[in-house]
């Protein structure tokens, strides 16, 4: 029925055994899985349904700039890769030592809640594989929609590669990575280290202690770094001992210290990882289980556009409720999840729900903020 569909229950249907289903079934989306790409009549021996992966990868960053009346005072791209289980001897099959199992190694792309970009990837390959490849193309689109609106790359050590940095540098684009810690940059802040410790001994709180500095590495840099030349670094004492972090920006020390570059910018992308477990365990990013790699990247992108339309659902529809915040499982649970009586007359759809059910009253306001929402052409 949210389709569009005249016959929403399916009774129409050409032949019997499809009868009384209203949408595609598992053979359908088959052949979306299996159609090679590109196929013609002699590749493809049933029906062809081709996806175009070029155009779901441009949808994600359209329904980014629909959902913006105008253009945002800035934007914060946050990079994220993750494990996803492999099921079987499958197409890119390859063991990762570090999650200790077999498994893809997908790229995720977020700006705050939206996601534009989820790229499968085989995991026998560095954290940032792709990574310039994948900001060039969603970069370019943001560029052509809002040509001067900031844009700033964040990710963890993983992205913390000479190849991002510099060509974010040669975009203008502002970043700041974690940055693995060595020898050399444990030496660097020795003193401070200290200081955290004797801080702590006194308030047994946790001491933080700041400084920046420049850093270069031996081989894999081609320069200083940090706004541009140079790192903030912080030296952290806890009840555990030292905990000493890195990160590597391009923020100069006048626009921010290291302080709030480390604990306000750089910490806040440990919301992204939430984002990322909501798809994969609330929205089955993980039912990658064909064996082929792109029937499973299309499958991610099922994925994917599930959880566009519950993060449209969240943002305009849960909106003042208590579950604005909601997780999409709890939303699922709570709010989609129901029983229902459906009767089909030749004018309506009625759609009767139970008396007792227990978030009523947060359904009809849903349903009348979706009513009033303004959403945006473009």
């Amino acid at each position: 029925m949210a389709a569009g569909k005249s016959d929403p229950k399916g009774e129409c249907r050409l032949h019997e055994r499809d009868r009384g289903k209203a949408l595609a079934g598992k053979s359908t989306l088959n052949r979306l899985e299996r159609t090679p790409e590109n196929a013609t009549a002699k590749q493809a021996r049933y029906k062809k349904i081709v996806l175009d992966m070029e155009a779901a990868d441009q949808l994600l960053v359209d329904l980014f700039f629909q959902a913006h009346a105008r253009a945002p005072e800035h934007i914060v791209l946050d990079l994220d890769a993750t494990d996803d289980r492999i099921h079987g001897n499958q197409e890119g099959r390859f063991y990762h030592g570090y999650y200790g199992e077999y498994c893809y190694l997908p790229l995720y792309i977020f700006c705050g809640e939206f996601l534009l970009c989820a790229r499968l990837r085989k995991s026998d390959t560095d954290a940032s594989a792709g990574t310039v490849n994948e900001l060039k193309r969603i970069i370019g689109q943001i560029r052509r929609v809002w040509p001067r609106v900031p844009i700033l790359i964040r990710g963890d050590s993983g992205f913390c590669r000479d190849e991002i940095m510099s060509w974010c540098e040669e975009q203008q684009l502002d970043y700041v990575f974690g940055l693995a810690k060595n020898d050399r940059l444990k030496a660097d802040i020795a003193i401070e280290q200290a200081a955290a410790a004797a801080e702590y001994e006194q308030t047994k709180k946790a001491a933080r202690v700041f400084k920046d500095f420049r850093y270069r590495t031996r081989d894999s840099w081609t320069r200083e770094r940090r706004g541009p030349k140079g790192t903030p670094g912080k030296a952290e004492h806890l009840d555990k001992g030292a905990n000493p972090r890195f990160v590597v920006t391009s923020i100069a020390p006048e626009r921010m210290d290291a302080r709030a570059l480390y604990e306000d910018l750089y910490c806040a992308r440990g919301e992204m990882e939430n984002r990322i477990k909501e798809q994969q365990l609330d929205l089955f990013a993980d039912r990658t289980s064909t064996a082929e790699m792109r029937s499973n990247q299309i499958r991610l992108y099922f994925s994917s556009i599930a959880y566009v339309f519950m993060q449209a659902l969240r943002r305009l529809g849960l909106k003042g409720t208590e579950m604005e915040k909601a997780q999409c499982g709890t939303i699922r649970l709570k709010l989609l999840k129901i029983g229902a009586q459906i009767r089909v007359t030749v004018r309506k759809v009625w759609i009767s729900l139970a008396q007792g059910y227990a978030y009523a009253s947060v359904f009809a306001q849903v349903f009348a903020n979706l009513e009033e929402a303004e959403v945006p052409s473009g």
